[in-house]
């Protein structure tokens, strides 16, 4: 029994070592786990137009100790969604539909972080001695990099974080006058929740970017909200990396403009050193 690989991945495999009444069960299966999770052995033979025998033997050539067993572990991959195992409706591609997703997802949030929200992070990050990003996965990873590049332009010491041990090494460590900021798409991240508890629980300031309702947002001392929308369509890269960004420059920006007298001369001497490495051009981006 491999209970530790998940019953999806072992039907697929074994798809052409099954004979004819397996193959007519594994496709049903794959073809809707939640019938597959929910109904009794009569009703998945009735389907699957074979005998209820058939189911036994099905579950005994999957690993499975019985029906009962099979049904359980088709429940566990009904949490991962049926959008990952079988066809879903195409959504609009090509350039113009991947743009049309994007611009959809920014619109969605462009109103939901407030002022007073956006004023009261941007005054930690002035006053931080030190600001440490923590962002785990593809997308917060690279994002928590974004942060830490931003930072440094303007004269702020950041460093960013996603190894879990690091990540709670440097909370762990933080003085009164640090700073978290946390970033997480869905705001489940275990790694991140418990990085943030150690500074929180030592009463340090954590800045979450993530959505409403979560673990982590619950947590923080100042959220910066983000809304995230995932559809069925699975096989373009999520809008919402975007959205964190947006709101990631939106922090920044309102901490430039706070401190604008100290970051102009920061971006200046940048700009000049840039410019004389790569050629001169006035309106290249800033170190990007």
């Amino acid at each position: 029994m491999q209970t530790d690989i998940d019953i999806i991945s072992v039907i697929n495999e074994k798809l052409r070592s099954f004979s004819s009444a397996e193959d007519k069960i594994a496709r049903l299966i794959l073809g809707d786990l939640f019938f597959s999770a929910n109904a009794s052995i009569a009703e998945i033979a009735g389907a699957a137009d074979v005998s209820e025998a058939s189911i036994t033997r099905f579950a005994k050539a999957v690993d499975c100790q019985n029906v009962r067993e099979l049904k359980m572990r088709i429940a566990q991959s009904l949490a991962v969604g049926q959008r990952f195992i079988s066809d879903v409706p195409t959504e609009a591609s090509g350039i113009n539909g991947i743009y049309e997703n994007i611009k959809s997802a920014l619109d969605k949030n462009a109103n939901l972080i407030s002022e007073e929200k956006l004023q009261l992070a941007s005054n930690l990050v002035c006053k931080a001695r030190q600001i440490l990003v923590f962002g785990v996965g593809g997308g917060s990873t690279v994002m928590a990099q974004e942060v830490q590049h931003r930072l440094f332009r303007l004269g702020y010491q950041c460093n960013a974080y996603s190894d879990p041990m690091l990540m709670r090494m440097a909370a762990s460590t933080m003085d009164k006058n640090d700073l978290i900021i946390c970033l997480s798409l869905g705001g489940y991240s275990p790694d991140v929740f418990a990085s943030a508890e150690i500074a929180s629980n030592a009463n340090n300031n954590v800045i979450a970017i993530t959505q409403e309702n979560t673990p982590l947002a619950e947590l923080v001392s100042v959220l910066l909200p983000i809304e995230i929308e995932e559809s069925d369509y699975i096989f373009k890269p999520t809008a919402s990396r975007y959205v964190m960004m947006a709101a990631i420059d939106v922090l920044v920006t309102e901490v430039a403009i706070k401190q604008k007298h100290k970051t102009r001369e920061k971006l200046r001497k940048l700009k000049v050193n840039i410019d004389n490495y790569r050629g001169k051009s006035d309106r290249l981006p800033l170190g990007d």
